[in-house]
């Protein structure tokens, strides 16, 4: 019986940092209690968010907003 594979919703790949970046990154990492790759991510996900390229996340409506539309 085959096993399913597991589909990730995360890609690796490998980065190259010089070392003072990286030491830089692991204390910061270190401050915020998350890990150098969690640190990472956060970094690249807040750079993308301010410079507007996420993409737009879908929002459930609550009750109030569409009671609002109904009117």
């Amino acid at each position: 019986m085959e096993k399913a594979k597991k589909t990730s919703k995360t890609k690796s790949f490998i980065l190259r940092v010089d070392s003072s970046t990286m030491n830089a990154i692991e204390a910061w990492a270190a401050d915020e209690f998350r890990s150098t790759n969690g640190q990472l991510q956060w970094i690249i996900t807040e750079a993308l968010r301010k410079a507007g390229r996420l993409p737009k996340k879908k929002t459930e409506k609550t009750d109030d907003q569409e009671s609002e539309q109904d009117q």
